[in-house]
């Protein structure tokens, strides 16, 4: 079996369907109605659904059409988590839900439902350069918001996505999708190890719901002091999960192959200040950060293959997930296991 050969039911319908469609004219008429919003549309990015920048002369706002493929109970899930953060701790920077008027939290289209959020300004931390004051701030807003997730419960929480770390025994029909030999065959020996030694340890961490995608291009850095975090984006892969694996996702994205091991440390110091780590999860945070370099590269080179118009936003990390991925390697479970400890003041 290929890669693009893998069975979708193996991947969950969002990774392989394409984003909605809707006109710019038909967008602003929905706006005005729902919302008494008129402006200027500026499309973004997305995998999954359609999103657009809204200027108007009351301000900026981020607007979310998301796929229709999308169950409600899911697009529920993640706007209830917006509201919970937003309550338990008004100083982590996550988007605003602004509800349509009248009731609910969104309108429904035949293209799918439609939600305005307040917008955050910022720069990207991808777009910026390294830093280990701006990785500490990092980690200390997904603390934050891993803190104000805590007590967050909904029950769509508990869904299968690949992207999840705890789900990478399901990255094997994928790994074709890697064409370089021997990081095929390293990738087929890993996900075998994390079957048998690393899934049943992690039935015994302790599980929240994690926001599970702290990525670059989802942390904005304030344009005054691009040291200091201004928003966390992108709730789209938010799962119920082990806590270490989304301290893990993140760490994945922060490697300097110049310095992996001080560009890693820098991150956790910084979660340190409102978050604790168990030694347990410590002793399981290298094959995690491991296992979400092998997945960003086994998915990215599946899905690009299936979307060609979306390739270029679905690989944006696949170079850096690469490189990070040898030199992270390189430093070996044992004393990177130890720095981690030393970082999280463990030791």
């Amino acid at each position: 079996m290929t890669a693009s050969d893998a069975p979708d039911s193996a991947l969950g319908a969002l990774l392989s369907v394409p984003p909605p469609v809707l006109a710019p004219d038909v967008l602003l008429r929905h706006l005005q109605q729902g919302w008494g919003l008129a402006g200027q549309l500026s499309p973004l990015t997305s995998e999954r659904d359609l999103n657009h920048r809204l200027t108007t002369d009351q301000g900026t706002y981020l607007v979310k059409l998301t796929n229709p493929a999308e169950p409600e109970a899911m697009t529920d899930f993640q706007t209830r988590a917006f509201l919970h953060v937003a309550a338990a701790d008004p100083g982590v920077p996550v988007a605003r839900l602004i509800p349509p008027s009248g009731s609910g939290l969104w309108r429904v289209l035949p293209e799918g439902r439609l939600r305005v959020f307040s917008w955050l300004e910022g720069t990207p931390v991808h777009a910026l350069p390294r830093s280990d004051t701006l990785s500490a701030n990092a980690g200390a807003a997904l603390a934050r918001l891993t803190r104000a997730l805590a007590d967050f419960s909904h029950p769509a929480s508990d869904h299968v996505l690949l992207w999840d770390i705890k789900q990478a025994p399901r990255l094997a029909p994928l790994l074709p999708a890697l064409t370089d030999p021997a990081l095929r065959a390293e990738a087929r020996a890993f996900v075998a190890d994390f079957t048998a030694r690393i899934s049943p340890q992690l039935r015994h961490m302790p599980t929240q719901v994690c926001h599970s995608d702290l990525n670059p291009h989802n942390v904005l850095a304030s344009a005054a002091d691009p040291a200091q975090i201004s928003g966390i984006l992108d709730f789209g892969d938010m799962v119920l999960t082990p806590r270490i694996c989304d301290l893990a996702v993140a760490l994945a994205y922060q490697v300097d192959p110049a310095r992996p091991q001080d560009s890693l440390c820098a991150f956790l110091s910084g979660y340190a200040r409102h978050q604790t780590v168990t030694a347990a999860e410590v002793a399981l945070l290298f094959d995690l950060i491991t296992a979400r370099m092998f997945t960003t590269l086994a998915i990215a080179g599946w899905r690009a293959a299936r979307q060609p118009e979306n390739a270029a936003y679905i690989l944006r990390n696949a170079p850096s997930a690469r490189a990070g991925l040898a030199a992270f390697r390189a430093l070996g479970a044992g004393p990177a296991t130890e720095a981690f400890a030393r970082a999280l003041h463990l030791t």
